[in-house]
């Protein structure tokens, strides 16, 4: 006897409803084993502590391990390789940073595609940076700033934590936008030595990370002129923006959680939503301002648009000012 139309529509629809059932109940599970956040960065630094409060946080709500896995190396694209290669199963997830949005012009030759391989799961933080000078510069604010600079066309020296870092770009940012000649001054080991330099007015201004900072322009050992960020920051409620003089200069690193491509979109949203909630407690979001940052919330769409967004403005930046990555 030969099935009817209707047992075949029902044999159909079935077909289809499992595995949408299937997934849901996939979601619903997740996670059954630890997961990992492979991170770019060496231990102990910012990005390091914001992705082991976050697996903190998701271990608590989720009851699995959310494990930190440190893979540092090529300003995280090592990191960000491993984790497209890893199958799309939501126990591998990568770290991302502003850093990433800018290596897709850095670097010529990756394999991978950032926009195409990594899918946006949630931010997390936004840290600002801020442009400081050493104590003995003549400017004390911004425009004093971009009119001795202008006086000065290929006098005044920036210091940079290496060609390609985010500081190096934050200052060709402002030197574009701003229309002054810095002479970059590039530092191996991150902005430590640069500080140093600042401090004792061997170079004349960095772009650096505010957390970096921030002990040494309390102590007056450097002076800050304005934050990167479009607002003002809560850590230095007396410093300016750049943008309040720089009609539109905004920069700074956010930080937020991909996974590879092919991860189910139960899966993501399901993290997006924990992650979300994680955010709200006031304890993880004090610590995140310990830590010179603010928390941001974003739907993986909205986390997407700004990753595209960022590695646009950011490509024009690099190409403008021929940065090549150290």
């Amino acid at each position: 006897m030969e099935p009817s139309r209707r047992q075949l529509l029902q044999l159909a629809a079935s077909a289809v409803a499992f595995p949408i059932a299937s997934r849901l109940a996939w979601a619903q599970t997740y996670p059954t084993q630890p997961v990992r956040i492979v991170v770019g960065f060496g231990p102990g630094g910012a990005s390091d502590i914001l992705a082991r409060l976050i697996g903190q946080s998701l271990s608590d709500r989720l009851g699995k391990p959310f494990v930190i896995e440190n893979r540092p190396g090529a300003a995280s694209n090592i990191a960000a390789e491993a984790v497209v290669r890893s199958p799309g199963d939501g126990y591998t997830l990568l770290l991302m940073t502003s850093g990433n949005a800018m290596n897709v012009s850095l670097y010529e030759k990756l394999n991978f595609d950032l926009l195409r391989d990594i899918a946006p799961v949630a931010t997390i933080a936004f840290n600002p940076g801020v442009m400081e000078v050493s104590p003995g510069f003549p400017a004390k604010t911004v425009p004093e700033f971009i009119a001795y600079a202008r006086a000065n066309p290929g006098k005044v020296t920036m210091a940079t934590s290496g060609g390609g870092s985010p500081p190096h770009i934050w200052g060709e940012l402002f030197k574009m936008m701003a229309g002054v000649d810095l002479i970059p001054v590039p530092y191996r080991g991150g902005s430590g030595p640069a500080i140093t330099d600042l401090m004792s007015g061997q170079v004349d201004v960095t772009f650096d990370p505010l957390l970096s900072s921030i002990e040494f322009i309390k102590a007056g050992k450097v002076r800050a002129l304005g934050v990167t960020s479009a607002a003002r920051s809560a850590m230095l409620p007396g410093v300016p923006s750049i943008g309040e003089f720089v009609p539109g200069y905004e920069a700074g690193a956010w930080l937020g959680i991909g996974a590879p491509k092919n991860t189910p979109a139960d899966i993501i949203d399901k993290l997006n939503r924990e992650i979300e909630a994680a955010l709200t407690d006031s304890r993880l979001k004090s610590r995140i301002v310990e830590l010179g940052g603010t928390a941001i919330v974003n739907s993986p769409a909205e986390f997407s648009q700004l990753i595209v967004k960022d590695t646009e403005k950011w490509r024009k930046v690099i190409r403008e000012a021929n940065i090549k990555a150290e």
